[in-house]
């Protein structure tokens, strides 16, 4: 009995009552933890047929050596207890939502110049820590407004030390983005004062702050202090005019979480928009796993967002909608004390602070995933998009080129991983007819290139493996003359053509059955584009070659004493007629079969051209 056949025996003897289950690998590690309404049936899911399953799901069963089980009383318990124990023992392919920057504190360093910044830990004993904040980016970006609105240096610099009092201050100086403490021109006083007063800016004394610096200011100039007063104008103006910009967009549901989401490869992103009181005070973004699993995956990670903590929203929008939201409803009030509403928009502001989200997911993904995790999600892309059952780590594309029938050849170009192999790239000069006929001559194509696999597989040869996509530059009828070659010789890859405008530029993939759009998939569309590009170049490119090589052929078969076989060696040699021309006798001699007599009429014709 196979290990899979082993634990659906023991699914199938499960309880048919609600509860958790277990999920270990060979070593007893937990890696996955699930909660189910009816434990019988939703475990023995897993150990059924793996064709239905999303890619992560097959992975984790792959690893399931045992399982455990807890049973409780209702789905609701069960849902409580699996935020518990995911949270305790973070399984690998459960949803983990960890921020990509992990926890963020305000530091204020309290000697005796102040000094304010954004770091991830607690180092200093002598220095006070406001956090931890979660959103990393939010904080930095407060904190820089801040620091400009107050004029605190943003170097390196230490106070007193560095004080020059001779010394000229730098160029944020002069555009009032630094009272200029490194020249002595603030006092410590009041430099200590502005770092207490961007502190409590940061941490939400904005409109305390604001009023306090327009009753100052109305003293000073009643006082005649009319420095003073233009300084706290200039940071009236500044702090209004931040404001302003970030209530561009009035948000008329005050207090509320998006969710966005997108998916990249194997990896997707999570990012959180809070917006309390109509503005959006901050972002998260979480990196996890793939999310594919629907509702289920949905609800586990709503669960776990909301888990521990006490701010909550008055309404929580996601993209896709939840059918069973009542056992979710029930655990987020029993974490708040207030009705928090599920909304899937449609239109209007809600839909586009969705789509904010999903482009802030996006973003980060693009930003933390490797060039070769990219080139995989644009395969990954192209699979769903063409309904392949495996990406196409090795895509072919061919292209036919000729001219009025001569010179007709066939170009073959190899694609590993989303970039060109060309070492792989191989050329067919078309031997079955004569004449100007694209669709046999792509038929003669494929067929001499199974026949080189069949001749081949299992070797270093290049035509050793089959590729897991086939692209023919051209439409529905360059498909149809390939499929029916590969079917009568018993291969099965998927064969597309791609599809050109009437300005030669990539438009579309298709089979012989449809069309597939793929301008709006920009990843997808560059990867066809630069394939499409690259076969034709390289087929025309030896048609050119080899129109060439043909011309050179009859010139010189028109030399007296020169015939097919010295004309190819000399071919051979010098490689083009260019090349001919300049070589003396003593040059020529050296082709084998050439003698001094016939070297000396080669070299006499040629100057006569």
């Amino acid at each position: 009995m196979s290990k899979l056949e082993e634990l659906r025996k023991k699914a199938m003897a499960l309880p048919e009552q609600p509860g958790v289950y277990i999920m270990k690998n060979a070593d007893g590690d937990i890696i996955y933890i699930g909660k189910a309404k009816i434990l019988k049936n939703r475990v023995s899911q897993y150990f059924g047929s793996q064709n239905n399953h999303p890619s992560k799901v097959r992975r984790m069963v792959e690893n399931v050596f045992d399982f455990d089980y807890i049973i409780v009383s209702s789905e609701f318990e069960a849902l409580v207890l699996e935020c518990s124990l995911i949270k305790e023992h973070t399984p690998k392919y459960n949803i983990l939502l960890k921020d990509d920057k992990g926890y963020s504190y305000i530091k204020v360093g309290n000697k005796s110049w102040k000094s304010i910044s954004s770091v991830f830990r607690k180092d200093d004993e002598d220095a006070s820590y406001y956090g931890p904040y979660m959103a990393s980016d939010t904080v930095n970006s407060a904190l820089k407004e801040a620091m400009d609105i107050f004029q605190l240096p943003h170097c390196n610099k230490r106070f007193p030390e560095d004080i020059r009092k001779k010394g000229r201050p730098c160029l944020n100086y002069h555009i009032k983005l630094c009272s200029g403490a490194c020249a002595g021109i603030i006092s410590r006083e009041e430099h200590n004062r502005n770092v207490d007063e961007a502190l409590r800016f940061v941490l939400g004394g904005r409109n305390e702050i604001l009023n306090e610096l327009k009753t100052e200011m109305n003293k000073a100039a009643e006082s005649l202090e009319f420095e003073r007063a233009a300084k706290l104008r200039d940071k009236i103006q500044s702090i209004e005019k931040i404001s302003r910009k970030q209530n561009v967009v009035d948000i008329k549901y005050k207090n509320q979480d998006v969710f966005g989401i997108e998916s990249i490869g194997d990896k997707s992103c999570v990012n959180v928009l809070t917006v309390r009181k109509g503005t959006i005070v901050s972002t998260e973004n979480y990196i996890t796993d793939r999310l594919e699993n629907g509702e289920e995956e949905l609800i586990q990670l709503l669960a776990n967002y909301y888990s521990g903590r006490t701010d909550f929203p008055d309404r929580i929008c996601i993209e896709e909608e939840i059918s069973d939201t009542e056992m979710l409803f029930r655990y987020l009030d029993s974490l708040s004390s207030k009705k928090i509403r599920i909304y899937s928009p449609k239109a209007g502001e809600g839909l586009s602070l969705m789509e904010l989200a999903k482009r802030n997911a996006s973003e980060k993904l693009s930003r933390v995933l490797t060039a070769h995790d990219k080139k995989r999600a644009v395969l990954l892309e192209l699979k769903e998009l063409l309904g392949l059952e495996k990406i196409p780590s090795v895509i072919e594309a061919y292209d036919i080129s000729n001219m009025s029938g001569s010179e007709n050849v066939g170009g073959m170009i190899t694609f590993v991983d989303g970039k060109p192999d060309k070492k792989r790239y191989r050329r067919f000069e078309i031997k079955g007819f004569i004449g100007q006929d694209d669709y046999r001559s792509l038929a003669e194509v494929m067929e001499r290139r199974i026949n080189e696999y069949r001749e081949n597989k299992g070797t270093d040869n290049s035509f050793g493996i089959m590729p897991d996509l086939i692209l023919i530059d051209g439409g529905a009828g360059q498909v149809n003359a390939v499929e029916p070659v590969m079917k009568r010789m018993g291969f099965d890859v998927p064969v597309f053509g791609m599809v050109k405008d009437g300005k030669h530029r990539t438009r579309a993939i298709t089979s012989v059955g449809s069309e597939i759009s793929i301008n709006d998939n920009r990843s997808v569309f560059t990867l066809v584009s630069d394939i499409q590009e690259e076969v034709h170049r390289y087929a025309i490119g030896y048609h050119r070659k080899l129109k060439e090589k043909n011309t050179f052929s009859s010139q010189l078969l028109q030399i007296p004493g020169v015939g097919e076989q010295r004309a190819k060696k000399l071919l051979l040699k010098f490689g083009s007629m260019s090349k001919l021309r300049e070589a003396d006798v003593e040059e020529l001699m050296q082709v084998q079969g050439i003698s001094e007599a016939t070297a000396e009429i080669i070299y006499k014709y040629l100057r006569m051209l």
